[in-house]
């Protein structure tokens, strides 16, 4: 089993849609297969996830599958030509009403609501701020603007604005229809796409735990801060949410580039500290869509994400679309393992002056505190509802954690946690045979030897979610 603490997120796509070659990818580390909901039918995703759900079975190791909402489609319409090249100084109408295909002057938008979010002198950034338009003015359903950096301009390319404060709502009526699929096939996390707000986080809930009930199903939701708007509300959408997502494009265009790196550090250090699981995506590996290699600047990015702490790296167009799925996973998860070995544990200082108001979680704490300082091999959770490994994934510390669960979402949910291994073993056992089951689970694995020490967290009574009460340090037999 793989030492490697931080969790790789891959994107599956035409690169990485063979059998033969996800199975190569999860082997080398995939932990989450993310399926892009911008592409495909609704019975495309369903085809996927059985697949997914097969290869991972016939690989050994279960993966989460995470259901990525397009959300809102902020873009120009179609060109006569496909394309069409804008030069600086020239000026460029967005027309809301345009039917026709666009033109050198003109083009209809997907956008509809464009016109009423813009005025005179705002910026407008196009195909992921390659382009850039000044608006001069804006008449009915026409924005006139004037081309500022210039460039070819093609189909269906988005449109930013600087600074933020575009209105499209975070969930759209296909996101609605795409939530119900999603949750025919039980996808273990729904990422949304541009949430401004905790009421789009709690809606986005909402239509998932309706849709999923009668597969007594709850997925975990996934918040992307793409938005400028999204940046103020931070801390309201963590607490909505069960993770987030740095999501480094859309976020860029409209914030800038130079202040994305100080922010994706305050995003992970906030999502740590109020108990979240956070993603970091966006161009990790982007070279290697069409190079074997990455690049030296790519390789700090990945490992810079791993030390500040994120749980998960992603790979986007690099495993759907790129030359080099496999390598790219093989080359994440090489750069994942070489930054964690360079790591500082400062777990003293964490608990430094806190408090913990529940028996769980206090729990959880004690078996970081004590497997840190008795050099434990591996921490044990035994674990009906996850929480008690997510609290202790938070704290960064070099000894696995094992997440024991009765439960298969759980499992499958657990994938995204940095540092913890899930693994599905029936606990509705009596403790010590259940305790034992867990000492032979750790020896059959070599993750434990005769005379190590390790801790081992459960409840008394077993299988009561959220009963962690009791703490044991063994040395194996």
């Amino acid at each position: 089993m793989s030492r490697r603490a931080t969790k790789i997120v891959a994107t599956l796509g035409p690169a990485s849609s063979e059998p033969v070659i996800l199975e190569k990818m999860i082997r080398a580390g995939v932990n989450v297969v993310r399926l892009n909901f911008s592409h495909g039918t609704a019975q495309d995703h369903i085809d996927r996830a059985r697949m997914v759900r097969e290869v991972a079975h016939r690989a050994g190791c279960e993966v989460a599958i995470m259901a990525d909402l397009q959300g809102p489609k902020i873009r120009v319409g179609k060109f006569a030509e496909g394309k069409v090249l804008l030069e600086p100084g020239a000026r460029f109408l967005l027309d809301a009403a345009r039917t026709e295909p666009g033109d050198q002057d003109a083009v209809g938008l997907d956008y509809k609501q464009l016109p009423r979010d813009v005025k005179a002198g705002d910026v407008l950034l196009l195909n992921d701020g390659l382009i850039v338009l000044t608006v001069e003015s804006v008449r009915g359903e026409v924005v006139a603007t004037r081309v500022t950096v210039g460039g070819y301009l093609s189909n269906n390319k988005g449109i930013n604005k600087q600074g933020g404060g575009l209105t499209a709502p975070a969930l759209t009526a296909k996101d609605m229809d795409d939530i119900r699929t999603a949750m025919a096939f039980q996808a273990d996390y729904v990422a949304v796409s541009f949430p401004q707000n905790a009421t789009d986080m709690e809606m986005a809930r909402q239509l998932c735990n309706v849709a999923a009930a009668e597969h007594r199903h709850r997925p975990g939701l996934i918040a992307k801060i793409e938005r400028a708007e999204a940046i103020p509300n931070l801390e309201e959408i963590l607490r909505a949410s069960d993770a987030i997502m740095v999501a480094r494009g859309d976020l860029a265009i409209e914030v800038g580039n130079a202040v994305v790196p100080a922010l994706q550090k305050r995003m992970i250090k906030l999502a740590r500290e109020l108990d979240k699981v956070v993603i970091t995506a966006t161009q990790m590996m982007e070279s290697m869509i069409t190079n074997p290699v990455p690049t030296r600047a790519e390789v700090s990015d990945v490992a810079n994400a791993v030390l500040d702490g994120t749980d998960a790296v992603m790979l986007s167009a690099e495993t759907a679309a790129g030359k080099y799925p496999l390598e790219t996973v093989m080359e994440m998860a090489k750069i994942c393992e070489a930054a964690e070995s360079a790591e500082d544990v400062r777990l003293d200082a964490d608990f430094t002056g806190k408090t913990f108001a529940r028996i769980d979680q206090t729990i959880a704490m004690g078996a970081l505190f004590t497997a840190h300082h008795l050099g434990a091999k591996a921490i044990v959770a035994m674990t009906d509802s996850g929480s008690t490994a997510l609290w202790m994934s938070r704290h960064l510390i070099h000894v696995p954690i094992y997440a024991l669960t009765p439960n298969l979402s759980t499992q499958r949910k657990l994938a995204l946690y940095r540092n913890v291994r899930p693994i599905l073993l029936d606990s509705s056992a009596d403790r010590d045979t259940a305790l034992k089951q867990a000492e032979d689970y750790l020896k059959s694995r070599g993750i434990v030897s005769s005379g190590d020490v390790y801790a081992i967290t459960s409840g008394e009574p077993m299988g009561t979610p959220g009963g962690t009460n009791m703490l044991k340090i063994c040395r194996a037999s």
